[in-house]
């Protein structure tokens, strides 16, 4: 029997390597964020500074297994199998959930899911336990550390709040004091702001790095005979103060005389303590519960410590609540693991996207759609604006508009999108604020999200910075509410799944931690699966493109490539409409509608992108704006008409409606037909840039505009005799008429170039 409690350690350490790189896909927004979206430094070195960072971190994260093994129930009331079964259903769920978020792209806690795993798998325990001696639902508090969970839950709400509100103040107090031409300013406000900054920072290191170690514990004469985490804690005025005259008069001689940049010094420094309080603080989400399982393995089968050879059903675990150190060489293995993940994670990318897209200072293709709330809550951040610009004189609100003007930065052609998201003050207060809300924390023994405070302190800070403008408030509003939402569906969801899981195990034993292994990788290929997909749905050949060309010739070319890759796209997703609908293929109809959307989408994004097009635009080419202009018009009725067609025949099938009668399906499959061979030929027509064919095509065109009209006058004669399905004549009619309309917006297009040629 024994033998499957091995078995599960080997599980679970599969399992943890499995959550490291699940997990670290989703952290690394914590610490990459600001330097990746100011461009301050190379992506190499900030890639090299996180992964020391990390490396340090791991190895300085032994004090943080705690919370793992004691910190959310009491071990000395569960058995040996007990506390085998919630570290299973813990990791189980704990790799599900990150690789959910992380497939969606969407930044949550690794602390909150596994703090909310282990309290729903040991509630489930605990009661399974209490319903086996027949006791009460009460008795619950005597195996949770309900003070514990109580504090957690606190400080979720507390640091959601507090990071943004902070954030935002420190952001706008820093760019009043330093503009956005904060370059030019004289080098004692770089230095000051610098020995603010570095200040926080190595404070937040010493905080959350050297004091979780175990040299931290050991005392020193040069410190009195005490421990450097007691000296940490008792003098925290006089090391602050101290180091803010030491860092000021250094980043006074680094800008003067070493010529440094020290925004970008702060930057460096800010990423590397970031990701050292990041593997610090975090690691134990990832590994710390295989550890507590193996360390329990370890008593369970010590003959000095389970001396009486009791069941594993009968072998209390009171050992889990002693100080066991973990093996350094287990956090270095750890935290390399960690650092291969940061450097080679595509998903991490795609978390990194979202934060940076919700905080950029420029326009960017906005992933969230507005709501009710985003929208009430911007409604009511732009009267509050307008009531307190009456209080203040105009003089003072000049002097803070020139505060916040941007620079005019002129770039090269195709260079536009290459601006960094933000500009180095906002990556340094990013930073700055986030650790030393987290060194506060710390210093309290306060618990909170290091994901929270630094997604919150960079919203925070873009709120201040005027990122969100009237253009965009109500996306990145809403996008921000869509990740809180997704905090808090974390702790739910985690708790909920955890519980189940450990009740699953409870019932089926090793046969049911095998199905739900199992369906883990079975889960965790397919999200992955799904993930390549989308990557090279992102890539894809037929996928449109943005024109960026200064000529009306060049905007012919560039306009031409996306007609044809339109219409190729038009004829597939028509042609599979019509087939779905004959055959009555709700899978098939489903799948189009997908295909339309998509499309729709790019050719939005291609109409949203018309005002930079214009501004980019040669004095002697503006008529250039009114030839794309028309070209993109053309393009949303193509799409709009096949759309509407894939729309009627989903609704039609789905609410089961009489098939189409035999003459109905032959008509409409030759029209179809028809139509696939001719958008065939315009395709190619625009791909070989052989425009002129344009007018035998025009011809093509208006004889298939003719079978139209003649398959819609012998409905109107069948349902004047023979017709007796309403349904089927109305859907046959919109059909026939959308593909009216789809014929003569590809006419359009071709009479436009004629007109050019």
């Amino acid at each position: 029997m024994d033998n499957i409690y091995l078995l599960m350690i080997v599980a679970l350490a599969i399992l943890a390597i499995a959550d490291l790189v699940v997990g670290v896909s989703n952290d690394a927004v914590n610490f990459l964020n600001s330097a990746i979206g100011s461009k301050a430094i190379s992506f190499r070195t900030i890639m090299i500074v996180a992964s020391i960072g990390i490396a340090c971190g791991a190895i300085f994260s032994s004090g943080m297994m705690e919370v793992a093994r004691k910190g959310i129930f009491n071990p000395g009331m569960f058995m040996f199998n007990d506390i085998m079964i919630i570290f299973m259903a813990v990791m189980i769920t704990d790799i599900l959930l990150l690789d959910f978020f992380n497939t969606l792209g969407m930044p949550t806690s690794t602390t909150v899911s596994i703090v909310f795993e282990l309290l729903g798998a040991a509630v489930a325990v605990s009661l399974i336990k209490i319903g086996a001696d027949g006791g009460s639902f009460a008795e619950v508090t005597n195996y949770i550390n309900t003070a514990k969970a109580t504090q957690i839950i606190f400080g979720i709400l507390l640091s959601v709040v507090v990071a943004f509100t902070v954030g935002a103040i420190v952001q706008y107090i820093s760019r009043l004091l330093l503009s956005f031409n904060f370059e030019k300013k004289a080098s004692w406000v770089g230095a000051l702001f610098g020995g603010v900054a570095l200040t926080s920072m190595v404070y937040f290191i010493l905080m959350k790095g050297i004091k979780g170690a175990d040299i931290a514990k050991q005392s020193f004469d040069v410190i009195g005979g005490a421990t450097i985490k007691d000296f940490l804690e008792d003098n925290v005025l006089a090391i602050v103060s101290v180091s803010f005259v030491v860092w000021s008069l250094l980043s006074y001689v680094f800008i003067n005389f070493l010529k440094t940049n020290i925004y970008k010094l702060i930057i460096l420094v800010g990423t590397f303590a970031l990701a050292l309080a990041f593997a610090g603080n975090d690691l134990v989400n990832f590994i710390g519960v295989p550890i507590a399982a193996w360390q329990s393995y370890q008593a369970f089968m010590d003959p000095l410590v389970n001396t009486l050879g009791l069941a594993a059903t009968e072998f209390p675990m009171d050992s889990l609540g002693k100080k066991v150190p973990t093996p350094t060489l287990l956090l270095f293995i750890a935290g390399m693991i960690m650092v291969l993940t940061l450097w080679f994670s595509s998903k991490s990318r795609n978390v990194l996207k979202t934060s940076l897209d919700l905080s950029s200072q420029g326009e960017t293709k906005e992933r969230f759609q507005p709501n009710f709330l985003s929208r009430g809550l911007v409604r009511g951040a732009m009267l509050m604006s307008k009531y307190t610009s009456y209080v203040l004189p105009n003089s003072a609100k000049e002097k803070i508009e020139e505060q916040f003007e941007k620079p005019v930065i002129e770039l090269s052609q195709g260079k536009t999108h290459e601006l960094p998201a933000f500009d180095m003050v906002r990556a340094a207060v990013n930073l700055m604020v986030a650790g030393i809300l987290i060194s506060i924390a710390t210093s309290y023994k306060l618990p909170l999200s290091t994901t929270y405070v630094t997604f919150m302190v960079a919203m925070g800070t873009s709120l201040a910075d005027r990122a969100w403008g009237s253009e965009s408030a109500v996306y990145r509003v809403a996008g921000v509410l869509n990740v809180i939402g997704g905090w808090f569906g974390t702790a739910i969801t985690a708790f909920i799944a955890a519980g189940t899981a450990a009740y699953l195990i409870h019932l089926g034993g090793a046969t049911m931690i095998a199905v739900l292994l199992f369906l883990a990788v079975l889960l965790l290929v397919r999200n992955s699966i799904k993930h390549v997909r989308k990557t090279k749905e992102t890539k894809a050949t037929d996928s449109l493109n943005r024109s960026e060309s200064k000529s009306v010739q060049g905007v012919i070319e560039e306009s031409a490539d996306n007609i044809s890759k339109v219409l190729k796209r038009v004829s597939k997703i028509n042609e599979n409409t019509i087939n779905g609908l004959i055959n009555q293929d709700l899978i098939a109809l489903k799948k189009t509608r997908k295909t339309v959307g998509k499309l729709e989408a790019e050719i939005e994004d291609l109409q949203n992108n018309i005002f930079y097009f214009i501004k980019n635009l040669d004095e002697t080419s503006v008529s250039a704006s009114t030839f794309y202009i028309d070209v993109i018009g053309d393009l949303q009725d193509i799409a709009q008409s096949v759309g509407f067609i894939s729309k009627v025949s989903h609704k039609h099938i789905n609410n089961n409606h009489k098939a189409l009668k035999k003459n109905q399906s032959k008509e409409l499959k030759e029209i179809a037909n028809k139509l696939s061979a001719l958008l065939t030929k315009v395709q190619a027509a625009f791909d070989l840039r052989a425009f002129d064919q344009i007018p035998s095509l025009i011809e093509n065109k208006k004889e298939l505009l003719k079978d139209v009209s003649s398959y819609a006058q012998k409905q109107v004669e069948r349902t004047r005799t023979t017709e007796s399905s309403p349904k089927n004549t109305t859907l046959y009619f919109s059909v026939l008429l959308e593909t009216e309309d789809l014929i003569k917006a590809t006419m359009s297009l071709l009479e436009l170039y004629a007109a050019k040629k």
